[in-house]
């Protein structure tokens, strides 16, 4: 065991999971993130330092019985069509329609979007609202009748439950761990092996999580495929979403048919995976509207009026790489072969950074970790819950200085990544000088200063 696995041991214990276990465990392709696994996990093994077999039968038989295959999808659908209840874990979200005074529950499994849930359920679970939550349903079927369509019913609810979350002792443990040990935790903590990364690679890793742990840091990640860019925001946090494909105003931001908020409102970090498909803005409106956002952090659209937002936007692209294994376009322009109104000028701007993942190496069997780290939820949560804390500002702006940077934007994003880097690896607020400026200053403004080449 190395030394920040005792110290993460003696000082966080049932906060801590071995990282390794959710792959051993048998949850096959199901495609359930790795949060919500390392939960499942650490429901059956406990305290012990070992997945027993006893431990793997017993998680085999709960995905077996609550988590079906994909191909199974028709076969339930049956099953509930013949009057049989059906229990199912999946990511459970309710969505308002004013429009039709309703309010509908969405099972992404059955790609339904509008079952019927009761109140109570709702008002018990609030998150139901907001980004969703993961959890066990018991599931019935109404026939159609004169009333209306058939519909799917929940009849019960088990949401999984964060274990306590001590914020303020979790910070003050900090200072139990060189500054390495923190970042090698932290690196653990987000799935990674921290021996096949150099320190350099090490900190672009954490850059990932600045958009979950800052406000409005809005970033660009482009690298080859195969360099895990949406892993950490696929698999970390319940209050992150990863969207692909066609984008729309609608989905983003307003739904003014349904009088329903989009994404923004409801997420910490809206992320936009393989950007150089995503196809063109041809009214102009998402576009302008995302510049109004991640200029102020606020829009409007139809009836809505004016809407205010916090998340973070991330956009991931996959770019091609020389011999050299340097960006094909470096010199001429890294968003050459992307959609006309992804590379405006005025739009990247408005970007905090530019974070070079063809730096990082690509995603290999020596990739995951195999030691001590958070368990994932309540990694996510932590860095949920730091997001209000503008002490870390405060902190920043009385501690950093720029020299020669009178550009607004400029200024705003260092500040924000370095604040965001302070509440990743400092959260006690205790760094060096040196470290402060090694570890949160200066990544922070070699980020800006990739959106500024592009511009």
């Amino acid at each position: 065991m190395e030394s920040f696995e005792q110290k993460a041991l003696d000082n966080y214990g049932s906060l801590i999971i071995n990282k390794s276990f959710a792959r051993k465990a048998g949850f096959g392709s199901r495609a359930i993130p790795v949060y919500v696994r390392e939960w499942i996990v650490a429901h059956y093994v406990g305290d012990s330092p070992d997945l027993s077999d006893e431990a793997r039968v017993k998680i085999a038989d709960f995905v077996r019985k609550y988590v079906p295959d994909k191909g199974d999808r028709e076969s339930i659908k049956n099953r509930l069509y013949e009057q049989n209840d059906v229990k199912l874990l999946d990511d459970y979200s309710v969505q308002v329609n004013l429009s039709k005074g309703d309010r509908y529950l969405l099972i992404p499994f059955l790609d339904e979007s509008k079952g019927s849930i009761p109140p109570h359920i709702i008002r018990d679970n609030k998150m139901l609202l907001s980004s969703g939550i993961w959890g066990v349903g018991t599931l019935s079927y109404a026939p159609p009748s004169d009333d209306g369509p058939g519909q799917v019913l929940m009849r019960s609810f088990t949401p999984f439950q964060l274990a306590s979350l001590d914020l303020e002792f979790f910070i003050s443990r900090r200072r139990d761990f060189t500054t390495q040990e923190w970042i090698d935790f932290i690196i653990n903590s987000m799935g990674f092996n921290h021996h096949i990364y150099s320190e350099r690679q090490k900190i672009l890793l954490i850059s990932r999580l600045l958009p979950m742990v800052e406000p409005r840091y809005n970033l660009i990640e482009l690298a080859p495929k195969g360099t895990g860019k949406s892993f950490v925001f696929e698999n970390m946090s319940r209050y992150v979403t990863v969207r692909s494909g066609a984008i729309s105003a609608p989905v983003l931001f307003y739904n003014d048919a349904r009088k329903s908020p989009g994404l923004i409102t409801r997420f910490d970090c809206v992320v936009i995976d393989e950007a150089q498909k995503v196809k063109g803005d041809r009214s102009g409106e998402l576009t302008a509207l995302l510049k109004s956002y991640l200029e102020a952090g606020r829009f409007g659209r139809g009836s809505a009026g004016s809407i205010s937002a916090e998340a973070g936007v991330v956009i991931l692209a996959n770019i091609d790489l020389d011999e050299f294994k340097r960006p094909l376009h470096e010199m001429i322009g890294l968003f050459r072969d992307f959609p006309n109104f992804l590379r405006e000028t005025a739009f990247l701007d408005r970007f905090s950074g530019l974070l070079p993942g063809w730096d990082l190496p690509r995603v290999s069997k020596d990739t995951p970790s195999v030691c001590l780290g958070l368990k994932g939820d309540i990694f996510g949560e932590i860095l949920h819950m730091l997001r209000g804390d503008i002490s870390y500002r405060d902190f920043v702006k009385t501690n950093m200085e720029l020299e020669n940077c009178d550009d607004m934007r400029d200024s705003r994003a260092i500040e924000s990544g370095a604040t965001g880097m302070l509440k990743i690896l400092f959260p006690d607020q205790q760094p060096s000088e040196e470290d402060f400026y090694k570890y949160c200053v200066n990544p922070a403004l070699e980020m800006r200063h990739r959106v500024r080449d592009e511009l």
